[in-house]
């Protein structure tokens, strides 16, 4: 199953991903957990030690990599290269293992913007795009609220997307432009997920801007989560009986989507 994942910055994506990672690897499943926003905080979410984060090279700062797979050198302009790049073993060589769970960081990347015609974004449009249509794992992708890249080609692939929301406007808002972008490039799975949920009014406040049909939980605002996140621990560890049900009921919402 492909899962993508996203919303306004600060939402709270990487929070959502990294327990279904974990809810989905104690399911059994063979996981490839891909952190494609330029912020990437997807390892700290999953509980990586800050050791070992310090290791995780993003694959856009693989340079030889890059430049091997394209025959171009990066950060220059004006290039000649390869636009369909060989990127079918780069998961498994420069994933980063977890718990059991595999995960790719993709990194920003800092020359020309996230839509700039250069090795390094042809290198990354090909690797999701081959996560996306070719590999058999269950894949859930960190994304930021920008998913352009995606294209039509790759956005056939994805299962669902997951619009993360909280009960502001500008969440909201953020929320509706990414619905219509998705339908635009033929995702036909989209649902939501309603975060820091601190009263019934603010359940109230989603359920009236958004498909309600199509949420599919409330996650309420935790002092737990949010210490559990200062502190730099697995947010899945330490989730109360009550807090985890929540998220467990959204895995099981989620593996009975019908995707393509």
């Amino acid at each position: 199953m492909k899962i993508a994942i996203t919303g306004k910055g600060g939402v709270g994506k990487s929070t959502l991903s990294a327990i279904l990672a974990h809810l989905a690897r104690r399911d059994g499943r063979s996981v490839l957990a891909v952190d494609s926003d330029p912020d990437a905080n997807l390892a700290f979410a999953l509980g990586v030690p800050e050791a070992e984060r310090k290791k995780i090279v993003p694959i856009s700062q693989q340079k030889e990599l890059i430049e091997e797979r394209t025959g171009a050198k990066i950060k220059q302009f004006g290039q000649i290269f390869k636009l369909n790049p060989h990127v079918s073993d780069v998961a498994d060589r420069f994933g980063y293992t977890f718990q059991g769970i595999n995960l790719l960081v993709f990194g920003a990347i800092e020359a020309g913007g996230s839509g700039c015609a250069c090795p390094e974004n042809t290198f990354l449009r090909n690797l999701i795009s081959h996560i996306v249509l070719q590999r058999d794992e269950f894949v859930i992708v960190d994304m930021e609220a920008g998913i352009e890249h995606l294209g039509r080609g790759t956005a056939s692939g994805v299962d669902v997307m997951i619009v993360v929301v909280d009960p502001t406007a500008q969440s909201v808002g953020t929320a509706d432009s990414i619905v219509r972008l998705a339908r635009q490039i033929g995702i036909r799975e989209v649902r939501f997920v309603g975060n820091k949920i601190g009263n019934e009014a603010d359940r109230t406040y989603l359920e009236n801007h958004v498909d309600a049909q199509k949420l599919l939980g409330f996650i309420p605002y935790s002092d737990r989560i949010r210490q559990a996140d200062r502190d730099g621990l697995a947010l899945m560890t330490q989730l109360d009986g009550e807090l985890l049900r929540v998220f467990e009921t959204i895995y099981e919402k989620i593996k009975m989507v019908d995707g393509p």
